[in-house]
């Protein structure tokens, strides 16, 4: 309260206040940089990969229950999605037992996640460390203050109040950045998982359309 009222009646301003954190803010400012680069980089990459026509495997289902094996191949790898690919692939399989084309189609399953789950990691990495950055900041401005009270001689309450809200400033950053990066972490995961999903789902559906051509 005090500080909100500090603020208030000085009128600083947020970036007169984040200037104030010292040399610290500027690799919090890198981190903040490189996690929203990652987190529309992979929002763009995971949207295209979970747009997905509803009509895609009705489609291929018609093609391969009217014989039409080609067309059905042909459909699948032109259409680009990581469903697409697991069909493409199941249809190259097929012939095989059953067993044998499921797993070709995990193995491209998997292949597929691991692109979507491409630097991912850099948005968990962010927010861990972040907050680490801001606490060192906190820290290092800490120690300047109180050393610079030793040697002048110099501990008014304006001065000490003064000094610690500025360098708390760092730790306030590095929290926020650190919160930015696990929310659109987590944000990114949801729509992996409901990709995910949409690709077992068309995986067994292909299963149970060849099952229906093997019996016909």
């Amino acid at each position: 309260m005090l500080f909100l009222l500090d603020v208030a009646q000085n009128k600083i301003s947020l970036l007169s206040l984040l200037q104030k954190g010292g040399w610290i803010m500027y690799p919090l400012y890198a981190l903040l940089v490189v996690a929203i680069y990652v987190f529309i980089e992979r929002m763009l990459a995971i949207k295209k990969a979970g747009a997905i026509d509803p009509k895609f495997m009705l489609v291929i289902k018609d093609n391969l229950l009217s014989g039409n094996v080609t067309a059905a191949k042909s459909y699948a790898k032109n259409t680009d999605n990581p469903v697409a690919k697991m069909i493409e692939k199941g249809i190259m399989r097929m012939g095989k037992p059953l067993d044998a084309i499921e797993k070709s189609m995990e193995n491209v399953g998997k292949l597929e996640m691991y692109a979507m789950e491409r630097n991912l990691n850099i948005l968990s990495l962010i927010a861990g460390i972040a907050p680490m950055f801001g606490f060192l900041g906190t820290i290092v401005g800490m120690v300047q203050l109180f050393y610079g009270i030793a040697s002048t001689g110099e501990y008014t309450l304006n001065t000490i109040a003064g000094g610690i809200y500025t360098k708390m400033i760092t730790s306030a950053t590095g929290l926020i950045i650190g919160l930015i990066a696990y929310v659109g972490h987590n944000y990114l995961s949801t729509q992996i998982d409901k990709t995910a999903n949409k690709m077992e789902t068309a995986s067994a559906d292909f299963l149970d359309i060849l099952q229906e051509t093997t019996h016909s």
